[in-house]
């Protein structure tokens, strides 16, 4: 059984990844970076946040977000930004669907966001006047979220 794909668009910051790392290992799902990346991929901040998951995370590194398209066809993609009008828990998740989160100083840019590829963009509710929520506090959220929602299938 296949879980979800997380996206982290040209991502920047570590330990960032790292914990995002250890995410997709304990829930299964595969993690999908798109190049450029904001750090090399044997960083020791990386290594700290992500200990000793590296190696049981499944880690696909892609030149450009089209590649990663093209070779994995996600179901759905669904863009995760403060722009977004639909709240990430009205969304129906199914298994492969991908989940796109943006680099963490710009979120992602208006032409992803705009593209026909995606097929909503999401957001998570926060009080007024917030900026942002921590990059691998949002994965989280929305992970459990799909996940939950199939019953959190294949939980050990």
């Amino acid at each position: 059984m296949s879980m979800f794909n997380i996206v982290l668009y040209q991502p920047e910051i570590p330990p960032n990844t790292g914990n995002v790392m250890r995410l997709c290992a304990n829930t299964g799902c595969r993690l999908h970076l798109i190049e450029p990346l904001g750090f090399e991929l044997e960083d020791r901040k990386l290594r700290r946040a992500g200990l000793d998951y590296r190696e049981w995370a499944s880690v696909q590194v892609h030149s450009t977000l089209d590649a990663f398209i093209t070779t994995v066809r996600p179901p759905h993609l669904y863009a995760v930004s403060t722009r977004g009008t639909q709240r990430y828990c009205d969304i129906t998740y199914q298994y492969d669907d991908a989940l796109l989160f943006g680099p963490e100083t710009r979120g992602l840019p208006v032409e992803v966001l705009d593209s026909a590829q995606v097929s909503e963009v999401i957001r998570l509710p926060m009080v007024a006047k917030s900026r942002s929520l921590n990059l691998s506090n949002t994965v989280a959220v929305l992970t459990y979220e799909a996940w939950r929602q199939q019953d959190f299938s294949g939980e050990g």
